[in-house]
């Protein structure tokens, strides 16, 4: 694979943007695991291979097992490594990327909202909101994941 542009080079104050949003995300009071989580599922289901090798290698960083961390595509036939909180921020997640298919129903939002206060419900979904778009960067401009760039080096 070979990166098409470089966003960030290109439109420097767009990338600002989004490295703010991005800022924001980590300090929002949400654990970082559980955002590296999401990140890794949203990034799963866009198909961005660049977002999938750098959350999953974050996750890996924050102590998450390897065992846990291949079963976040089945998270719900997996469901003993993944607690509440979890749970429902990977099921909300997959909700809001794929809000083309699901409108993110009304018994959807109760579910995560259970959860979550309504900070953490809008925080979340800001995060799930801004990997989307990082993961339509990445796969755009063909980012290229590091252990790629490893094996091509």
């Amino acid at each position: 694979m070979t990166q098409r542009l470089d966003h960030s080079k290109i439109a420097p104050n767009a990338a600002k943007g989004f490295y703010a949003a991005s800022a924001y995300v980590s300090q929002c009071g949400l654990p970082t695991v559980l955002i590296d989580l999401v990140y890794l599922r949203v990034s799963q289901i866009n198909g961005c291979a660049y977002c999938i090798d750098m959350h999953s290698r974050d996750l890996l960083k924050h102590g998450v097992s390897i065992d846990k961390l291949v079963l976040v595509p089945v998270w719900r036939e997996a469901s003993a490594l993944f607690d509440a909180r979890e749970s429902a921020a990977l099921a909300w997640a997959e909700v809001l990327v794929r809000v083309d298919q699901t409108g993110a129903p009304d018994e959807d939002f109760a579910a995560v909202s259970r959860v979550f206060n309504e900070r953490e419900v809008v925080d979340l979904s800001m995060a799930i909101c801004l990997m989307s778009a990082f993961n339509r960067l990445g796969v755009g401009m063909r980012l290229v994941p590091q252990a790629a760039a490893a094996v091509a080096a």
